[in-house]
């Protein structure tokens, strides 16, 4: 039982780490929640300050998933603890103490979580991703796309039902954080996706 709940709630610390804004401020000075789409995640903080910046941000994130997924299943024999401890890091990251309950919006932690518990389902909705964000220069709708493709991909590769279930609620989690993007979308408004170190933000 101890273990298991240091396993929850470092699960809890590890996706609450705000990689994005660490990393901006660290290069920049500033508070990435102030620039761009407001979200402290990988996308806007390749898109305000720079493609290394933004790729590193991603990886963290990613890593935070994958980690706490990892840890669960080295360490527990329990079978439902690796969905809880991801379950745990994407909220967190979604929703992070360290920033008032004001994080990302968890693609790149749910990318890390589902690569660690469902590889072939995440590789395949990461490349429906890659496809709409190449033709619309756009990460939203590859996020949103991505997210309709998990959990369908999960079911066609064989993925239990508690896997499926799994898919399924986070990637309505995920697009419900994504709803600002489909009105900037619906409104001809959404950001493109571009390297913000060509912007020269200071």
């Amino acid at each position: 039982m101890t273990l298991t709940i240091t396993l929850l709630v470092l699960s809890y610390f590890l996706g609450a780490i705000p990689s994005g804004y660490l990393i901006t401020k660290k290069i920049k000075g500033f508070d990435i929640r102030n620039y761009g789409s407001g979200n402290p995640g990988a996308a806007n903080v390749y898109r305000i300050v720079g493609k290394g910046a933004g790729w590193a941000t991603f990886i963290c994130d990613a890593s935070k998933g994958a980690v706490a997924v990892a840890l669960a299943k080295i360490l527990s024999p329990l079978a439902w603890l690796p969905i809880a401890c991801g379950f745990i890091a994407i909220c967190a990251h979604m929703w992070t103490v360290f920033l008032k309950f004001r994080g990302g919006k968890g693609v790149a932690t749910s990318a890390g979580v589902f690569g660690a518990l469902l590889p072939l389902p995440t590789v395949i909705a990461f490349l429906s991703f890659v496809l709409v964000v190449w033709k619309t220069g756009r990460i939203s709708p590859g996020s949103i796309l991505a997210c309709i493709v998990l959990p369908i991909a999960a079911w066609l590769t064989g993925a239990s039902l508690a896997y499926i279930i799994f898919c399924a609620i986070i990637a309505a989690i995920v697009i419900y954080k994504h709803i600002p993007n489909i009105k900037r979308m619906l409104a001809h408004k959404e950001l493109n996706f571009e390297d913000g170190s060509k912007k020269n933000v200071k």
